[in-house]
């Protein structure tokens, strides 16, 4: 799939102010605007539009074919610093700044913020990270038993991943069962299943660079009373924040949609977390949201919706989507049914 690097990287010159330049020196970033995926790169991309990557020697065979001028030096940030340009200063540590001396201009976001929307092929990147991590967890439900540890359960699940096309596991999968269910990012263990368990499986795959992030939670043999209770709540407390995403809304009121769901059944204080993040290039990116966020959501932004109840001692859940906003309506990217799947 052909990614318009050079489009990207006339929306940020576009977006420059009070600089004559950026200097890019996060990965990620510098992903975004070239297609190179290094430890050790920066771009200079200047108002005009036009572009400088450096790298060092072990990388430069795989710049070869991209389209911007390339210069091979170790000290990448050295070799591209200018007066009047501006730096990422949530990566660039105070000890590199201070180095390359005075002239350099601090700003916050800017890449960041125009990764938030993104363009159809990343969009389709994303679908296929989400389908791959659809069907793995539809192949290894059987392996979702009484007897099986986590840790296993989590390894067959990753392991499904990659057979299926992933990269990578996009994040550590979480699988969390009976009381540890609990424990919002539990880190799967040595516990077995045990029938009469709700476990909690938080997991996605990494397809070309994109991360997909979805969450189930299914019984292990008839669900108890309270089990019910607090699935059937957070599946209408997600269903409300997915009906909320739409371009032009308040992150903070669709937080605002799924939490007073949970609220107002009584379980409040038991969902603690933001009810989703961006996706895209990491797995967790602008924009956020939560309570205490701000901003609104534009068209073409992905994102997930993952409320969930958790009580001491007893279990937890917690049902996570990937969706991308969309003028008529939000667009699901996690297929897999929300119904409480009985194992």
């Amino acid at each position: 799939m052909i990614l318009d690097y050079a489009g990207r990287r006339f929306r940020l010159a576009a977006t420059l102010e009070g600089v004559d330049a950026l200097l890019v020196t996060n990965p990620v970033n510098v992903r975004y605007l070239t297609g190179l995926d290094s430890s050790n790169a920066a771009v200079l991309v200047r108002a005009d539009g036009s572009a400088t990557l450096a790298t060092d020697s072990r990388y430069i065979e795989m710049t070869k074919g991209l389209d911007l001028e390339v210069v091979e030096d170790p000290d990448v940030t050295g070799r591209l610093a200018a007066a009047g340009a501006g730096i990422e200063a949530g990566h660039m540590t105070v000890a590199t700044f201070n180095r390359l001396g005075e002239g350099l201009v601090p700003t916050e976001q800017v890449v960041e913020r125009l990764r938030m929307v993104k363009d159809e092929e990343e969009i389709e990147l994303l679908r296929r990270a989400c389908a791959i991590s659809d069907q793995a967890f539809a192949d290894i439900s059987g392996n979702i038993r009484p007897g099986v540890t986590e840790r296993e359960v989590a390894r067959v699940l990753e392991a499904r991943m990659v057979e299926l096309g992933a990269d990578k596991p996009a994040f550590d999968s979480i699988v969390a069962s009976g009381e540890n269910g609990a424990i919002p990012h539990h880190s799967p263990g040595t516990r077995e299943l045990r029938a009469g368990d709700l476990v909690t499986l938080d997991f996605g795959a990494l397809y070309q660079g994109y991360h997909a992030d979805m969450t189930r939670t299914v019984a292990l043999g008839p669900p108890a009373g309270w089990q019910r209770e607090i699935y059937d709540l957070v599946a209408a407390a997600q269903l409300a924040g997915r009906q909320a995403l739409a371009p032009g809304a308040s992150v903070r009121d669709v937080d605002t949609a799924a939490r007073s769901v949970v609220a107002d059944a009584g379980y409040g204080e038991h969902f603690r977390h933001g009810l989703g993040h961006g996706v895209g290039l990491e797995i967790h990116e602008e924009p956020f949201l939560g309570p205490s966020r701000t901003g609104r959501l534009k068209d073409r932004v992905p994102i997930t919706v993952e409320p969930g109840v958790y009580l001491p001692g007893r279990g937890g859940v917690r049902i996570e989507d990937t969706l991308v906003t969309r003028e008529g309506g939000p667009e699901l990217l996690t297929m897999t049914t929300k119904e409480l799947l009985v194992l």
